[in-house]
């Protein structure tokens, strides 16, 4: 697992826990992993699906999420593709041709997607070695996100017995673990849980007054870095970026109200560095 952890992802050594993580799921266990953001949760399940003989299936909640785990991988010379609502059916029809064709290892869908006749038929004509589910807590009534399509997920567990589930969280209490572990119908599973302490991260509340006054001053003292900046609705989050804009700093709106194509286009911006800010 070394050699492709060097020759994929360019690291020497796994990050702690990720080995144990890794060796219980090539194992066949059923595996949870509460570990925060940034502590290398997606690894644990990229590694194992280059390394298994089969496709895996990635479960994520949004299409941005995705469409990053899949540009990424791909840049770094992994088979990995997604099907998403924004696709054209030419699109979709390409990557189900590529992945019955034994060319993709890692395939993302949103959780609607599952209860899909044409979706199930797929999946029965294929190798499901492992089914990874992100954002495990959103499958919980008792988590902060919950969403109703993450109980699709039964059903797949249901149509797919055999095939070894990793659930993935940042966050859940002892009762949102029991909830996911009972939602997926989870097998004796590997619990591992990780420290959520952030040392590089810095917290600091400021008085309500003159918050567009800090907020310019703190970006343009970190200027060339990149910046996400979270407002309450859609609207707040358009006069923001335009506000921003006016005073120098390139900032673009991000939120559900835009269409595919603007959204795609303002994620892929800020990636690229091209805009810095994004609201």
């Amino acid at each position: 697992m070394l050699e492709l952890l060097k020759r994929y992802f360019g690291y020497d050594e796994f990050r702690p826990l990720q080995a144990e993580i890794i060796d219980a799921v090539m194992g066949g266990s059923d595996t949870l992993v509460v570990m925060p953001t940034g502590g290398g949760k997606s690894l644990c399940y990229q590694l194992p699906a280059l390394a298994l003989p089969g496709v895996t299936l990635v479960v994520s909640p949004l299409i941005a999420l995705m469409k990053d785990q899949v540009d990424a991988l791909k840049a770094n010379g992994v088979p990995a593709e997604c099907l998403n609502s924004g696709m054209s059916g030419e699109e979709q029809s390409r990557v189900q041709t590529q992945t019955h064709r034994g060319e993709i290892k890692l395939l993302y869908v949103a959780p609607e997607r599952i209860v899909r006749p044409g979706f199930q038929r797929f999946l029965a004509s294929i190798q499901l070695s492992l089914i990874a589910v992100d954002e495990a807590h959103c499958i919980s009534q008792w988590g902060h996100e919950f969403r109703p399509d993450y109980r699709n997920l039964k059903q797949l567990r249901h149509r797919a017995p055999d095939t070894p589930v990793i659930a993935l969280t940042a966050t859940a209490t002892r009762r949102v673990r029991d909830d996911i572990i009972s939602q997926l119908a989870m097998k004796s599973p590997s619990v591992f849980t990780g420290s959520i302490n952030r040392p590089n991260l810095r917290y600091a509340v400021f008085p309500n007054t003159d918050r567009y006054d800090i907020l310019v001053e703190r970006l343009r003292k970190h200027r060339g870095a990149s910046a996400i900046v979270y407002r309450g609705s859609q609207k707040g989050c358009e006069e923001l970026a335009a506000d921003l804009d006016e005073d120098g700093i390139q900032a673009l709106p991000y939120h559900a109200g835009l269409d595919s194509q603007t959204r795609q286009r303002n994620q892929e911006r800020f990636v690229r560095d091209e805009a810095p800010v994004i609201v």
